[in-house]
């Protein structure tokens, strides 16, 4: 089976779903990632003293480490305005999107939720052109799109992220469809990964995410209601 993750930042797929990625490549599915922009906007870059376009760079060679430790079935990076996406012409957005599915063709697609988690306006619009673009494409007889899934954080009693000083958005427990447990491999996979961007070495310390991921990962799926939640996003496919 075919998984495309779609975000619109270099390290949205470490500090979210890269263990979830690894375990779907090591049950043989193909797990693919498109990011929308180089990241070259951070505010990290003032920190190293460097222009937006070395940035992008940096960033670029950092993901291409993480296709490498990830052993992904594909990347492209595209290089759209980071920081920028709410000022384009969605339709713009859409199309780049759109020609990427209809090459890779995947059962299901991947993103951001609602609130975006962080409420980022770039992630905020990777979710309503992530929706627009699965609702049209498989209304137009893509039948090989299947399922829409948004990668997440639980809003649960006692929950890591509770009152998170980074602001971190949450879906409330009854709206999570799916949760991946990980076992000792998966973790140390997400480690790695996260290790990858070394331009982020302070945001990841300071976060403590490897610590606040613990052992599962949560997503929804759209339009589909699972009680309990799956424990794969590959299950009882329509």
């Amino acid at each position: 089976m075919k998984i495309l993750y779609i975000f619109p930042h270099p390290d949205d797929e470490s500090f979210g779903p890269a263990a979830a990625m690894h375990k779907q490549l090591k049950d043989g599915h193909e797990v693919y990632l498109l990011t929308l922009t180089r990241g070259g906007a951070t505010k990290q870059r003032f920190k190293l003293g460097l222009s937006v376009e070395e940035m992008c760079q940096v960033r670029f060679k950092e993901m291409l480490a993480v296709k490498d430790v990830l052993g992904l079935s594909g990347m492209e990076v595209l290089d759209l305005p980071d920081s920028g996406l709410k000022e384009m012409d969605p339709r713009e957005i859409e199309l780049v999107v759109k020609e990427h599915i209809s090459k890779i063709k995947p059962e299901i697609i991947v993103t951001y939720p609602v609130h975006g988690i962080s409420g980022f306006h770039d992630h905020l619009v990777m979710h309503a052109v992530g929706k627009r673009v699965f609702l049209e494409m498989n209304e137009s007889g893509n039948s090989y799109l299947k399922r829409l899934a948004f990668f997440t954080l639980p809003d649960s009693e006692g929950s890591p992220f509770a009152n998170d000083g980074f602001r971190l958005k949450h879906t409330e427990e009854e709206l999570i469809d799916c949760i991946i447990a990980l076992g000792a491999e998966e973790i140390e996979m997400l480690k790695r990964c996260l290790s990858c961007y070394e331009t982020y070495k302070d945001v990841i310390e300071e976060s403590g995410v490897i610590d606040k991921i613990g052992d599962k990962l949560y997503f929804e799926i759209y339009n589909e209601d699972f009680k309990p939640p799956l424990d794969d996003l590959t299950s009882r496919l329509k």
